[in-house]
């Protein structure tokens, strides 16, 4: 099982040069026996204008470190495009092409992934995968199609694994993560889903969500998008990924015999809650929400380490933390996420 967190460094504050690996925190996540770290990217910081496929070496050695320094404190990486040509979950309109009907954004995007398949074909299947693309949005915006998808990542896997056959991939599912693609089970890769549910909980104040409409946050018994929230709500959204898991899971309704063996293994790639929302309201979500995980032996990234929806000083109200290193930690969230683990 895979447990860690999100690392934002070649993703915030696109502009400014690439930072180098956090050590520190790097060094919190091996003295708490954690081994995985998800790396958002954005390609901008690598790419001049749209040449998507003649990357800047100095950053690409920078992406080096990260997935050295990783690898060395025994952590798992997943190399994620959060930011790839023609597409991104936030301010997708800054993008000059578009990645479901745009050649140019196609072939740029398999292109990269062929780049890095090359770059790190010698590092083993253990230590390093690929998430494709972080949170593709739901069908029909920005003329995504279920088939327009589903081409895109096959041609993808097929330009990785021509370089790197046993590369691990990583497939976000659409609507931003929290629906499955039975479609692709047969490619034998993860399928990563979302931790975000209610919305109105997990993001309560957060100022680049349209918050206007969301009810003071309490759990359980949020009252949100015709529901009344509590742990079985938050397990029939699950139910499709879990259904995914299982021999029955097919292509539109369609039996696993129809693409041979489509099981897939689920991983969530994000979750986390706003430091809006009051504590004693998010711990009481996370424990129902690490409790199904539990129960489902999925492992799971939070978003992300220091910051507002962190373990590190994220500012929720009521929140207690306890020096460590350095470190101002909620240490009753972080014992939860630890706790929560699945022994091997």
């Amino acid at each position: 099982m895979h447990y860690g967190f999100n690392a934002l460094w070649m993703f915030v504050d696109f502009g400014k040069p690439a930072p180098p690996p956090d050590l520190k925190m790097l060094d919190f996540m091996a003295a708490h026996d954690l081994n995985f770290i998800r790396l958002p990217t954005d390609y901008r910081f690598w790419t001049a204008g749209t040449d998507y496929t003649r990357p800047d070496e100095s950053v690409l050695r920078i992406l080096d470190s990260y997935v050295d320094e990783s690898r060395s404190r025994g952590l798992h990486v997943s190399l994620n495009l959060h930011r790839a040509p023609g597409y991104c979950v936030n301010q997708n309109d800054l993008e000059s092409h578009n990645l479901w009907v745009d050649a140019e954004a196609q072939d740029g995007f398999a292109g990269i992934w062929a780049i890095l398949a090359e770059r790190y074909r010698s590092i083993p299947a253990e230590d390093l995968s690929f998430d494709l693309l972080n949170e593709p949005p739901p069908v029909g915006q920005y003329e995504m199609t279920r088939a327009n998808h589903d081409a895109i990542i096959r041609r993808t896997i097929a330009a990785i694994r021509a370089v790197s056959p046993d590369r691990p991939i990583t497939v976000d599912g659409l609507g931003y993560g929290n629906v499955p693609l039975p479609e692709l089970a047969d490619t034998g890769v993860t399928q990563s889903c979302r931790g975000y549910v209610p919305f109105a909980l997990t993001h309560y104040g957060a100022s680049w969500a349209d918050t206007s409409a969301f009810p003071p946050p309490v759990w359980p018994g949020l009252e949100w998008a015709d529901s009344t929230w509590a742990i079985e709500s938050l397990r029939a959204h699950y139910e499709p990924w879990r259904d995914l898991e299982s021999a029955d899971a097919g292509t539109g309704g369609s039996k696993a015999s129809d693409r041979g063996s489509a099981r897939a293994a689920v991983h969530v790639g994000e979750f986390g809650c706003y430091n809006k929302t009051p504590n004693d309201v998010a711990m009481a979500w996370f424990r129902d929400l690490f409790a199904l995980y539990h129960e489902y032996r999925w492992g799971y990234a939070l978003w992300n380490f220091e910051g507002a929806f962190g373990v590190v000083e994220h500012g929720r109200p009521g929140a207690r933390y306890e020096d460590y290193r350095g470190y101002k930690v909620d240490r009753e969230l972080l014992g939860l996420f630890l706790d929560s683990r699945v022994q091997e």
